[in-house]
């Protein structure tokens, strides 16, 4: 998951910064827990796991399409499988790779206090603003890409535990017993395997949700009336259009991230399968996954197959033309 917590507030300071860093991952872990679920048929679904074939129904125009199951039936499977534990799998180096990234961040906080960023203010001018804007998504870019690589080893762990489901395979089973697998057999360089991609993801996102939530702010949003006392927005109906500005402005960031996160998709898809390719798991291998030389190679597969944004839908899921999926 992407953050969106810009570069002020955080994790606390002072003699309350422990308890409040605390707060925050607990916190985290619990959104985590909750939502691992959906990331975990997320995965499988990306990996090109179809264990149930597609069912015959109609779209909005009433033309029949071939319909792969949605979230809820794949989850069904799942326990049907494995128990309702089973939707768990890989969910403890996925809440450590969660915690080590937010006390990162707060550390990096107190290294770096976000308070020396000054913030953007209706009264700056264009200029001015843009600066601000690029000065603190540069400091939230620094924080993003830190944390994402020290997390990214229990990333992969994490990762790798889940699609093991495919194979019924047992081979990553703990944190650590994986850590030693994976150095042993790939080295180093196994513990950063889809890095890149997912750094681009990063990069391109908090740049595109930053600047398009700047500029549409500065040029669509009229705040002309700010200054008036008291905020009032004409006679007939006092403070209206000052408040509608405020609306407006404190929503578009958030609106610009959904936007953007559907279009930096593809590097959050070619991230995670790399996390998994020729790693000695089936869903890494043919015929659910060729070899991939690189990210690149990954990303150029899949553009040709039609299949960059395979798993960014979990309710209607349209067989494609193009779709390679391997079904049992």
């Amino acid at each position: 998951a992407r953050r969106m917590d810009g570069g002020s507030g955080g994790l606390g300071s002072g003699d309350n910064a422990p308890t409040t860093e605390a707060l925050f991952v607990a916190l985290g872990a619990g959104v985590t827990a909750l939502s691992h679920p959906l990331l975990y048929v997320k995965l499988l679904i990306q990996v090109g796991h179809e264990p149930m074939p597609p069912t015959l129904g109609t779209n909005v125009l009433g033309r029949k399409v071939l319909y792969l199951p949605s979230f809820f039936t794949y989850a069904k499977y799942i326990v049907q499988v494995d128990g309702k534990i089973g939707l768990f799998r890989g969910l403890s180096p996925r809440l450590m790779s969660n915690a080590l990234s937010t006390v990162t961040r707060g550390s990096m906080k107190k290294v770096f206090p976000p308070d020396e960023i000054e913030q953007v203010s209706n009264k700056d001018d264009m200029k001015t603003s843009l600066k601000k804007v690029v000065k603190e998504t540069s400091y939230e870019m620094m924080m993003q890409c830190v944390s994402r690589m020290l997390a990214h080893p229990l990333h992969v762990i994490s990762m790798r535990c889940m699609v093991q489901f495919v194979g019924r395979e047992a081979k990553y089973s703990g944190v650590l017993s994986s850590i030693g697998k994976i150095f042993k057999e790939e080295g180093l360089l196994g513990f950063f395997v889809g890095l890149i991609p997912h750094l681009l993801g990063d990069v391109v996102f908090l740049w595109g949700c930053n600047l398009l939530a700047h500029f549409i702010n500065a040029y669509l949003v009229d705040d002309s009336v700010s200054d008036t006392p008291g905020g009032l927005g004409n006679d007939q109906n006092p403070g209206s259009q000052f408040s509608q500005a405020l609306a407006i402005r404190s929503y578009t960031k958030f609106v610009m991230g959904i936007a953007v996160s559907m279009l930096t998709y593809p590097f959050l898809l070619v991230g995670d399968l790399m996390a998994v390719n020729n790693c000695g798991l089936q869903a890494g291998l043919p015929p659910y996954s060729p070899v991939f030389k690189s990210w690149i190679h990954c990303w150029k597969y899949l553009s040709v197959q039609g299949q960059l944004f395979r798993g960014s839908s979990l309710l209607f899921r349209r067989v494609s033309s193009g779709s390679c999926f391997a079904l049992e």
